[in-house]
């Protein structure tokens, strides 16, 4: 059976004011991205002939300008969730205009499932390969896993982008396994980094696709910065912390899966584990896999990854499908909601390694938002992995803005990750253990390890005039750092009996 062919301003075409899109893709690798570019020239028609044009996105991460950028821009989301990096959609978003949910990665398909979203009315996916059945259609996925099943098979109507910038060859890495629901639902069987549980592609009713559109869209892969001195500091303090536990003993001498958050002082921090002679070959089970991770494999440094996207450069990807001889056997895409399983996670023992925006002093992460209002990105999995880690870890550098905002502060602006679930903050400046810690002993590691000289002695000067109980705070001096930010771009203070005056 051949499935109808059409253009991606023809399937785009067909989607109606208010309808909700379930997409393929993972930050933003294997997004579907040729019908909704086009659905964005759409809207921007209809509204300038003065009729309403909106949809509902549901992704399993962010996606690129094609989706995210060129559909904000247009005016055209009404909903999205969950994570999210564009900038223009970031814009959007500030300026009151979209309805973002964010939510933990793992906690996306099920919910959709579960109808605490509405219908899916569209499932586009990018694919590699299809196998047209007269009942049910193979798709293969490109360089994601995501929430494409989950989305297919809710879905009222599915159209397939079968883009030839990816290889076929794709297929091989991908396992495909969706959970039930409750009261049904069975342990993932996964034990060890590269099990694979189920198929290699998603398998759809073929009454429900309306039609492939034949493309060649490269991967609107982001671009990272390169590391610096301050990133590479971090990553080799992180990896010198690490070593010391796996010399006491508290790490397994063989070591633990590692999963990192995605950025340049990720790569850092991985290429410092890869170039440490003391630390022996490792696995990575992960939600993103970058090209330091990609490098190290090949180099066999690192010996299996799993994953549920390529966030790498074309370039590497092209690597990838190039090599599929070696990753075939070493390299596992997966759905978010495995790839972040908490159950998983916790399983294998996972050492998770993620970026904060701010820190405060009793170890509580803001990863989301600046100043506590200006949603920068989505939450990610990095709660995923930080609450179910076998040691759950944060970095940021300790200031930014050339050292006019302190990363440690008194209290977070938007609270994302609480001190119950962090085990160490890692600066440039050193490593805060706050394992078995009380909340004031928490207060002076953080303050003494990982706090910038400039903002150290400000910091000891809160945590003097903080009132008892067991987590200290002064509450009208809680936020002067990030309102003196506000009101004077920078947050150094004179110090706090003075701005309580004011």
């Amino acid at each position: 059976m051949a499935y109808t062919r059409m253009t991606a301003a023809e399937a785009a075409a067909l989607i109606k004011n208010g309808e909700n899109l379930g997409l393929s893709g993972f930050t933003p690798a294997g997004t579907a991205k040729a019908v909704t570019k086009e659905l964005a020239k759409i809207a921007v028609a209809e509204h300038e002939a003065g009729r309403e044009f909106k949809v509902g996105i549901f992704t399993g991460a962010s996606t690129g300008q094609s989706t995210d950028g060129d559909l904000a821009n247009a005016q055209a989301i009404k909903y999205r969730a969950p994570y999210t990096t564009n900038p223009d959609f970031r814009k959007h978003v500030n300026m009151g205009e979209i309805a973002y949910n964010d939510l933990h990665l793992s906690h996306m398909a099920q919910e959709l499932r579960y109808g605490f979203m509405g219908e899916v009315d569209w499932a586009i996916l990018e694919v590699c390969d299809i196998e047209e059945g007269a009942d049910t259609c193979k798709a293969y996925l490109t360089a994601a896993g995501g929430i494409s099943p989950t989305v297919a098979r809710l879905a009222k109507h599915v159209i397939l982008e079968l883009n030839s910038f990816h290889s076929p060859a794709a297929k091989f890495i991908h396992d495909v396994y969706e959970p039930l629901d409750p009261p049904y639902r069975m342990p993932i069987p996964i034990t060890k980094v590269n099990d694979r549980i189920g198929k290699p592609y998603v398998e759809i009713d073929a009454k429900k696709i309306v039609g492939v559109v034949e493309c060649n869209i490269p991967d609107e892969a982001r671009a990272f910065k390169d590391s610096d001195p301050i990133t590479d500091q971090i990553g080799h303090n992180v990896a010198e912390f690490l070593v010391a536990d796996m010399h006491r003993g508290i790490i397994p001498s063989s070591f633990l899966p590692l999963q990192s958050g995605v950025g340049s002082t990720a790569n850092a921090i991985l290429g410092a584990l890869g170039h440490d002679k003391n630390v022996p070959d490792f696995n990575v089970y992960t939600e993103v896999l970058q090209d330091s991770v990609v490098g190290m494999m090949l180099e066999g440094r690192v010996k299996d990854a799993s994953s549920c996207s390529l966030t790498v450069s074309n370039e590497c990807l092209k690597q990838i499908y190039d090599n599929m001889d070696y990753f075939k056997d070493h390299l596992t895409l997966r759905q978010s909601e495995i790839s972040n399983s908490p159950e998983v996670i916790r399983r294998l023992g996972v050492i998770a390694i993620n970026t904060a925006i701010e820190v405060d002093i009793y170890g509580n992460a803001n990863s989301t938002h600046i100043s506590g209002t200006k949603m920068m990105n989505g939450i990610g999995g990095s709660g995923d992995f930080e609450r179910n880690a076998y040691i759950s870890i944060f970095t940021c550098p300790s200031v930014a803005k050339g050292g006019m905002i302190s990363s440690i502060v008194p209290m977070v602006s938007h609270h994302d990750h609480s001190e119950h679930d962090v085990n160490i903050i890692a600066t440039e400046q050193g490593v805060a253990d706050l394992r078995g810690k009380s909340p004031e002993e928490r207060a002076r590691e953080i303050i003494e390890k990982c706090a910038h000289p400039d903002y150290k002695q400000l910091l000891w000067d809160y945590l003097k005039i903080t009132k008892s109980g067991h987590t200290r705070h002064y509450l009208p001096a809680a936020f002067a750092m990030h309102d003196t930010l506000m009101r004077k771009g920078d947050m150094h203070l004179t110090d706090f009996a003075e701005y309580i005056k004011e």
